[in-house]
């Protein structure tokens, strides 16, 4: 199987490779999710004319207390007026997140995940029509003790170019429920650390704050602002791209 390159700015630059394994099973349900939300997006390198490709996740989890599981959907959509053509959808987790699973998708070997995430899968995409969107069901589990983000960017097929990158963005909830059988996480929300026995610890900042970007192919990932948006580039290089 072929290998691809990953490539991780952390002020320093790292690169790994990674093969994919195919994972099938999906256990959880997102029964609790609420409307869809590109909180956390952005738009990086130019689409083919006609093509607008966006991400949309939750703007509301649920945690069990007990198990650690959650499920969120991760869409994508092609508002534009003329098909995508091969792309890929990445999903990635970053700190108390991971995601355990993405059906029909192919994760990332473990020993080769960029420093920074936990876990990741690729979907690719043979077409996505005109107006048209497609939803995959992941499963995760949330350590509500940390942080936790995840990261959807939506590359052309061959990883070349990222049209389009939401997250990292946080899931999180200021009020946490330790006691409870499941906990509510919003998106966009830093999350406020329940400590072992109930207690809280507030949330972290500065370096730990700004979590490691993902790419794919050989991508580049620059932070974009405080609100801890990233976007990716690649060039046949591996050339960085700063941001305009």
């Amino acid at each position: 199987m072929s290998s691809r390159r990953i490539t991780v700015i952390t002020g320093s630059l790292v690169t790994a490779s990674f093969s994919a394994v195919v994972i099938l099973s999906c256990t959880a349900s997102a029964d609790d999710q609420g409307p869809g939300s590109s909180k956390g997006g952005k738009a990086v390198d130019k689409a083919p004319a006609g093509v607008e490709l966006t991400t949309l996740l939750p703007s509301k989890i649920s945690v069990d207390n007990s198990t650690k599981k959650t499920a969120i959907t991760a869409t994508v959509k092609n508002q534009g007026s003329k098909d995508s053509g091969k792309i890929q959808l990445l999903v990635v987790g970053f700190d108390g997140l991971t995601v355990k699973n993405v059906a029909g998708c192919s994760a990332i070997a473990e020993n080769s995940l960029p420093k920074g995430s936990n876990s990741g899968f690729s979907c690719p995409i043979d077409n996505l029509a005109a107006g048209k969107s497609k939803s995959y069901a992941v499963d995760a589990t949330y350590d509500l003790g940390k942080t936790g983000k995840i990261c959807l960017p939506v590359q052309a097929g061959d990883g070349k170019k990222t049209y389009w990158q939401q997250g990292p963005v946080p899931f999180g909830t200021n009020n946490p429920s330790p006691n409870a059988p499941a906990t509510p996480l919003l998106l966009g929300t830093d999350n406020k650390p329940v400590a072992p026995g109930g207690e809280t610890e507030l949330p972290k900042t500065g370096v730990g704050r700004d979590v490691l970007p993902l790419g794919a192919a050989g991508a580049a990932l620059v932070a974009a602002g405080a609100a801890g948006l990233w976007w990716s580039t690649r060039r046949p290089v591996g050339a960085l791209r700063p941001r305009g």
